[in-house]
């Protein structure tokens, strides 16, 4: 069966005066209708480059594009700029992760979403407005015939994001990009925040992709998970899979980075040492291996000089890793699972 969102070998690499800038590098995976794929990462692993190529947001910039990315069958790279105007919006949609700066400060929230709205429909104001007045009302803003004229900076930050939210979803989008939408928001909201997002995909089926640096809201809304590093995957399957059976050690550091709400408050966080790589000038071989423990676990010297391929791991189940480890399973279980909060994987996959 076709996948409803298919990328293939995604590269997005900008020229700069030092260099090309490789921000995505070979990219490929598959979304389907009313599933949800996390993408994760730390900062400049190149996740909102990608989804921000699939909205054509690049045909501004002097990026260098190449690959696929088919929607529901149509190569997004190959169409005219009328026509990806015409899919932004109405086919796939985007919720940023700052709703203040992402929403015009001088026009009220209703005026933004029928803006968003009458684009794509030839409908009166009147009609835009009571299609504004309703979408507001379904993602829980109350009194939403008064809101409706309020402006962004008279909304909370949960309230911002929830109209953000309302205005990506006004023409129904079979495709909803989220970038980091609860990064800002308390955790009641945050919460409050996934749960509409999960509410309305039932009710639209529309794929989500969901970027973000925390695991949890990966765990309670992903179905597939693709790990990014240094502008390439490095490790994609189902959410569950990955999350209770790594075998990318930059994974493991991800997990092992989460702190236990109830544990040991003297206990240590023990985060990823060094930092990202730079994509002007990427190490040899391996990316991850000047910040990776377990390099001296290869044989020769793999890591440095060869850059490993995306291959199925140990368990098979379509779980694919970038990891020159042959027995990853063994690693992560003796050395890694005993540093990572007790039930930690468990709480955090308890819903699916």
């Amino acid at each position: 069966m076709t996948s409803f969102l298919s990328v293939r070998d995604l590269k997005v690499h900008f020229p700069t005066p030092d260099g090309l800038v490789k921000a995505t590098d070979g990219l490929s995976f598959d979304l389907e209708k009313g599933k949800t794929l996390g993408i994760v990462g730390e900062s400049g692993s190149g996740k909102s480059v990608s989804t921000s190529t699939i909205l054509g947001l690049h045909r501004k910039t002097n990026a260098q594009v190449s690959g696929e990315i088919l929607l529901d069958g149509v190569d997004l790279l190959k169409i005219s700029d009328d026509e990806m105007r015409r899919k932004r919006g109405l086919e796939v949609s985007m919720i940023f992760q700052d709703p203040l700066s992402a929403m015009h400060p001088y026009y009220t929230v209703g005026n933004q979403i029928m803006e968003a709205y009458r684009v794509h429909n030839d409908v009166s104001k009147k009609a835009a407005r009571t299609r504004a007045i309703e979408m507001l009302d379904r993602v829980g803003i109350p009194q939403p015939d008064r809101r409706v004229d309020d402006y962004p900076h008279q909304f909370s930050g949960g309230m911002r994001q929830r109209a953000m939210i309302a205005m990506g979803l006004v023409n129904n989008p079979s495709l909803l990009i989220a970038d980091e939408p609860t990064t800002a928001l308390d955790v009641t909201v945050q919460a409050q925040i996934l749960d509409l997002l999960q509410d309305l995909q039932r009710e639209f089926e529309s794929a989500i992709m969901i970027i973000t640096h925390d695991l949890g809201v990966v765990a309670e809304m992903a179905d597939d998970v693709l790990v990014m590093y240094a502008g390439k995957a490095v490790e994609y399957g189902a959410c569950k899979e990955i999350l209770t059976h790594p075998e990318m050690p930059y994974t493991w550091g991800l997990l092992s980075s989460i702190p236990e709400v109830t544990g040991d408050t003297d206990a240590k966080l023990i985060p990823i040492p060094g930092n990202p790589p730079s994509l002007l000038n990427p190490p040899t071989g391996c990316a991850f291996h000047p910040r990776c423990a377990h390099k001296d676990k290869v044989p020769g010297d793999l890591c440095r000089t060869q850059q490993p391929d995306l291959t199925p791991g140990t368990r098979g189940f379509g779980h694919l890793k970038r990891c020159h480890l042959t027995n990853p399973d063994e690693v992560y279980e003796a050395e890694i699972l005993p540093e990572i909060a007790p039930d930690l994987v468990d709480e955090i996959l308890e819903d699916k």
